[in-house]
């Protein structure tokens, strides 16, 4: 029972989160958003009995990422002034545009999940090696290599591209 109701309180604070990021204009903002759907997710990760997955989603995601994440925001804004509240143009009914098509593809998502069988099952751990730190290094080593990698590449080229982009603002 006690961790039904962590899962939901988490599993909302991860979407509430998420939606966050997305619609949040302050860049700061954004990524306090993305800290609290980081940490929602590590408590979801302890709910599956996958510790380790949880502690790295805390102290990797939410901590050292995040924090390049801030750097990274504030060397970009720095010595910029804010803009001007205008109104920009905005296309008629745009919000309900949006609406109607964020709403469609909540429903086909759903449709999708309950086609494959996983709404409606609150699955516990997935056997005893789920979770672990040899399931998640020989998964992260062999299966998601290559991924892994890219990923790695793309947060240097993004990091040296800010460096790049603030000393020339000099």
């Amino acid at each position: 029972m006690l961790s039904t109701v962590v899962f939901w309180i988490a599993a909302v604070l991860a979407v509430a989160g998420a939606i966050g990021v997305v619609t949040l204009r302050n860049p700061v903002h954004t990524a306090l958003s993305l800290v609290l759907t980081m940490l929602s997710l590590g408590v979801l990760f302890l709910l599956l009995h996958a510790e380790f997955l949880a502690v790295v989603e805390v102290l990797v995601y939410a901590g050292a990422v995040m924090v390049l994440f801030l750097f990274v925001v504030t060397l970009l804004m720095a010595g910029v002034k804010p803009p001007r509240e205008e109104h920009h143009l905005r296309l008629a009914y745009q919000t309900l545009i949006a609406g109607l098509f964020g709403l469609i593809l909540f429903v086909l998502v759903l449709h999708s999940l309950v086609g494959a069988g996983w709404v409606g099952t609150l699955a516990g751990p997935q056997g005893g090696s789920f979770g672990t730190i040899a399931s998640f290094g020989t998964a992260l080593f062999t299966r998601y290599l290559l991924p892994f990698e890219l990923t790695a590449v793309v947060l240097l080229v993004a990091v040296i591209g800010v460096v790049v982009l603030g000393r020339e603002q000099e």
